[in-house]
């Protein structure tokens, strides 16, 4: 016997007419997310609120947290780890990693070193620091995309070369010379524009840049697309591959400008920085909304998840709490991001 209840529902269905003004009221009563709605709702917008909330309180647990010269010190302090999370941003929203970063921190500040204490001008030491680092991303980025080694893999691999390479060139020495430039050097990474650290004006900068390159350039579209389905893109003709070592060499190369920045308020160069900055600087892009899963980046995010983790840092020094404290929270606070994000998409469906 065979059923056919089912083929006598659908013709029942397709014979009753369709209800154009139900329709029309459902759509209706559909509201609309206002910008203000829209701003709620992203992950950026509650880290900064936590900020505010641990800033309120430290107010009241120490007299030395609202002072003038602590808040120059965080914002500069996070500034460095800022720059470096504007580009793992991209990175992450391309759905990969880049742990080389602290390492080539270090490459990069003892090349910049060696160049200026030969003699070469600041100009001729930027370019050396960033080409440093354009050159590591663009090796992370070919393994990656035409070679298809996983980016865990690839730049756990350049992390320990990278260090290995900066402890060859220094001779493991530490470097504090840097030539004729050394007074304008140090001024650009240590000095300041109206109260404001230079480092901070260079984040500031480069925050609206990318917030620009992720709303307006074709660019900024390809890799959410890519980080969204990368098969798909590549069926609609963006060029995968290509993006994805651009992206990698983006990372590498705020990277560049922050060791560049770095130096110079060190005033010296050891290949030992950037010990375990890669952890500080995946936490703040992650804490800032970035999506592990690829897709979703904010510009804003990176600052602000910056600024949580140089906050967590700077609280827990006042607060008398022992600093071997520090990476706990910064890791709880990655993980509450990543089940935030995981709550929030669990709502969206």
């Amino acid at each position: 016997m065979t059923d056919t209840t089912p083929t006598e529902e659908h013709a029942k269905t397709a014979q009753q007419p369709i209800d154009h003004a139900a329709i029309d009221d459902s759509i209706t009563s559909r509201q609309e997310v206002t910008g203000i709605g829209a701003i709620i709702r992203t992950q950026p917008f509650w880290v900064f609120v936590a900020i505010l909330f641990i800033a309120l309180v430290m107010s009241f647990v120490s007299d030395a947290f609202m002072t003038e010269r602590n808040m120059f010190n965080i914002t500069r302090n996070m500034a460095y780890f800022g720059i470096m999370a504007l580009g793992m941003s991209a990175v992450i929203c391309t759905a990969g990693i880049d742990l080389s970063v602290g390492s080539l921190l270090g490459l990069c500040g003892i090349n910049l070193a060696l160049v200026l204490q030969a003699g070469w001008g600041v100009e001729v030491g930027f370019i050396a620091c960033m080409l440093t680092a354009a050159i590591v991303g663009f090796i992370n980025g070919v393994l990656i995309a035409y070679v298809r080694l996983a980016p865990f893999v690839v730049t756990l691999g350049m992390l320990a070369m990278a260090r290995s390479v900066a402890m060859v060139v220094s001779n493991n020495k530490m470097i504090y010379e840097f030539g004729p430039d050394q007074e304008i050097f140090e001024w650009i990474g240590g000095g300041d524009v109206l109260g404001v650290p230079n480092v901070v004006w260079v984040l500031i900068i480069m925050t609206l840049l990318f917030l620009w390159v992720w709303r307006f350039t074709q660019w900024g579209r390809w890799v959410i697309a890519i980080g969204g389905n990368a098969h798909a893109a590549k069926l609609a003709g963006i060029p995968v591959e290509r993006v994805i070592v651009s992206v990698y060499m983006v990372c590498s190369m705020c990277t560049g400008i922050a060791a560049f920045m770095f130096i110079g308020y060190t005033g010296s160069a050891t290949n030992a920085m950037g010990v375990t900055y890669e952890l500080n600087v995946i936490a703040a892009t992650v804490i800032g909304g970035a999506n592990l899963m690829g897709g979703v980046v904010y510009a804003l995010g990176a600052p602000i998840g910056a600024a949580l983790v140089e906050l967590i840092r700077n609280s827990l020094l006042l607060a008398g709490i022992p600093a071997l404290w520090q990476q706990f929270f910064v890791g709880l606070f990655l993980i509450l991001a990543v089940l935030l994000e995981q709550i929030r998409n669990r709502g969206g469906k």
